[in-house]
């Protein structure tokens, strides 16, 4: 809990919505100390197909809070090699050593279900069945009508987060406007077991009643889109788009018929479907909320920001509660800086739009149908044949190309980037980036003969954690690592240090508030 609360409330966040964003922020604030209540509307976790894994920047997030091994423990599908389509076409990074881009397949109810357990055991409360009809804020503290099984009630607390999707109702009643477009297109993804009557040769493609012959990979035609890929023997993934004007209510399931159909719109040929493994049905919209915080409510996840192409949108709302836990906490607990809070708006205002460029590159090499788009898309997949576009069109999808600006002109190249994961040794033992950002806590990595650097973080050592050790492929002198494992600060190698000890200085009072005044011991190295 924190420490200097001036008023008191019910709980010290409020987050609307139990998908994965607000799980997830849930984590990361109890990581910190505060104590979030999650408030769904819906009486029971859905199991309505969504989103079929998680990929890119948040399973090396996931790592570095020691949690990736419980996510791969739940998946119960083969781990594909990495290949992930691009609007169209496909971003191939199965001939990488060590690709920019890796998924986890992880239907979006099991992946809910391990965040829920860790949750729970983290000691916070879901309450399931309750929706927020209205929200108040003043200077002190927010207040959320909920109804709830019993009746109707109130909420307080120091913050509440819309974490409640694309319709977000927390997003409409905070005065946020969410400009942008809705495609008039329906995309639908079946995952089925082979039909006894359809034949699959050995370069992927099909053989269907007939003696029709769909190839693999994409297939384009003037009434939509068709993609054939799979990654486990005797299951198919498929997938067609068409433009429809209509809209489709999100709990209404997808059948296999309405597949069938589609398959056969997209491509004049009747396709034998087996047993259905995953259903689903969803359409793009491209919008990026004016501002993430009115206030002392603040958005995530979809309620901030849409996408218009698949495989981005968990991954960026997962990394955005991340970056919002920890300067919540701060603020609770009193002792956030000066605008330490907006810079969540910031950050990750910017990596979404981001994430929007390229997923607007997708919808120019999706949906062009002339010669030209066509030109287009072959271009793009000649160039990446080429290794360098290749990895960073995989960077780019990950999300791993992110540096956020921070005030700093005298910049290391890492300054703003996410940590390095660096094997280290120290006086204990051997160890690496991501077992020292397992509890999300501030660190000081010193990496050189430094004493002046850590003499200097004395004065935090309330709020960091200091840790000295060695590295093989020494990239600085010593790291400021942000709880969100992004770093704050660097000096470089052999920085002199009338230029190093101010600019520490500076770092640790722009992000974590002032230095306490009484001298503390030095942590023991390592």
């Amino acid at each position: 809990m924190g420490s200097n609360r001036m008023h008191v409330t019910d709980t010290d966040v409020i987050i609307v919505g139990a998908g994965p964003t607000g799980l997830m922020l849930a984590a990361e604030l109890r990581l910190a100390g505060e104590r979030p209540l999650i408030l769904e509307r819906h009486p029971q976790p859905r199991d309505i197909p969504k989103a079929g894994g998680i990929g890119g920047q948040i399973l090396q997030l996931l790592r570095y809070r020691g949690l990736l091994e419980r996510f791969e423990a739940a998946n119960t599908d083969p781990i594909p090699a990495p290949r992930f389509p691009f609007g169209g076409v496909h971003v191939d990074l199965a001939h990488l050593t060590d690709p920019p881009l890796h998924a986890l397949p992880l239907a979006q109810h099991r992946l809910e279900r391990v965040l829920a357990e860790r949750v729970r055991e983290l000691g916070t409360e879901i309450r399931r069945g309750h929706e927020v009809v209205g929200v108040s804020q003043d200077d002190a503290l927010v207040t959320a009508d909920v109804r709830g099984p019993d009746g109707r009630y109130q909420v307080t607390a120091r913050y509440l987060v819309g974490c409640d999707g694309g319709r977000s109702r927390i997003r409409e009643m905070a005065g946020i406007a969410f400009p942008g477009t809705t495609y008039p297109e329906v995309n639908r993804l079946a995952q089925v077991t082979v039909a006894d009557s359809v034949t699959v040769l050995d370069n992927g493609d099909l053989v269907v009643p007939g003696g029709n012959t769909i190839r693999a990979g994409f297939t384009r035609t003037e009434r939509g889109l068709f993609a054939n890929g799979s990654t486990t023997p005797g299951v198919l993934g498929l997938f067609t788009t068409e433009d429809e004007s209509g809209e489709y209510d999100d709990d209404e399931p997808l059948t296999l018929t309405e597949f069938q159909d589609s398959v056969h719109r997209v491509l004049g040929v009747d396709l034998p479907l087996g047993e259905p493994i995953r259903l689903s049905r969803f359409t793009f919209q491209d919008r990026l909320a004016e501002r993430y915080r009115a206030g002392r409510i603040l958005l995530a996840g979809d309620a901030a920001h849409l996408f218009p192409a698949t495989g981005v949108a968990i991954n960026a709302g997962m990394l955005d509660t991340v970056n919002l836990a920890w300067k919540l906490a701060a603020d609770i607990d009193g002792w956030a800086p000066d605008g330490l809070l907006d810079t969540y708006h910031d950050e990750r205002h910017l990596a979404g739009a981001r994430v929007r460029l390229h997923t607007r590159a997708q919808v120019a090499l999706r949906r062009g149908q002339d010669p030209a788009a066509e030109a287009l898309r072959e271009v793009f997949q000649e160039l990446l044949v080429d290794e360098q576009p290749l990895r960073r069109v995989g960077a780019l999808i990950a999300g791993s190309d992110i540096r956020y600006p921070l005030p700093n002109p005298n910049e290391h190249a890492l300054t703003g980037t996410f940590a390095p994961d660096l094997s280290l040794h120290t006086d204990q033992g051997a160890t690496s980036v991501a077992e020292l950002t397992h509890t999300a806590r501030p660190i000081l990595l010193v990496l050189a003969d430094r004493p002046e650097l850590r003499e200097i973080a004395r004065d935090w050592q309330h709020r960091i954690e200091i840790h000295t050790a060695e590295t093989d492929y020494r990239p600085a002198d010593a790291l400021l690592i942000r709880p969100d494992a992004h770093i704050a600060w660097a000096a470089t190698v052999d920085e002199l240090t009338d230029t190093a000890a101010p600019a520490l200085r500076a770092a640790l009072a722009d992000w974590f508030g002032a230095p306490r005044q009484a001298p503390v011991p030095v942590d023991q190295p390592g």
